[in-house]
């Protein structure tokens, strides 16, 4: 059981299926009507997957019900607490031994030209996406408490993004 948080532009969903082992599954959850009908569009009749309408800082799947959660280019859309939320969630479906990954925005390096292009881009487009170059995203993990036990952190692109993958 695989959960992506929210729907996104792209092909990312395709990928994934297309990587499923025949006897996984895939809900997609996101909190718009609207991306909701165009995944449905975008994917027409799969038989692994499921998109549900759902809120990402309140979900209603069971405890440690998925075995990894992706939650892809969202945290730059959330105030801090709906962020705070949507992060406790993710590691509260995934289950013990699973994997939460975190792949958004990061601080480039200076040397980046990225550092430079991508403020005016974000600070006019996205009124958060600033919050994940000045703090890490661990900043917003629940206390540690047995939720993971391990956290592996890489960026891509001379920094621009970062993908953070938790050990439940």
């Amino acid at each position: 059981h695989v959960l992506q948080v929210a729907c996104v532009y792209g092909n990312l969903t395709e990928h994934l299926i297309r990587r499923l082992d025949p006897q996984a599954y895939l809900s997609v959850i996101d909190v718009a009507p609207v991306q909701i009908k165009n995944l449905h569009e975008k994917l027409g009749d799969q038989h692994q997957v499921t998109i549900l309408q759902q809120d990402a800082s309140h979900m209603a799947f069971a405890d440690a019900s998925q075995d990894a959660t992706l939650v892809f280019f969202l945290l730059h859309e959330m105030p801090v607490e709906v962020r705070r939320k949507t992060i406790t969630e993710a590691l509260r479906v995934t289950k013990p031994g699973g994997k939460v990954i975190f792949v958004d925005y990061h601080k480039p390096a200076a040397s980046s030209p990225f550092r430079y292009i991508m403020v005016p881009i974000l600070t006019t487009l996205e009124p958060f996406a600033m919050d994940l170059w000045n703090n890490e995203i661990t900043q917003w993990l629940p206390p540690r408490d047995g939720l993971y036990t391990h956290i592996d952190k890489q960026t891509y692109f001379g920094g621009l993004y970062q993908k953070l993958v938790i050990t439940r």
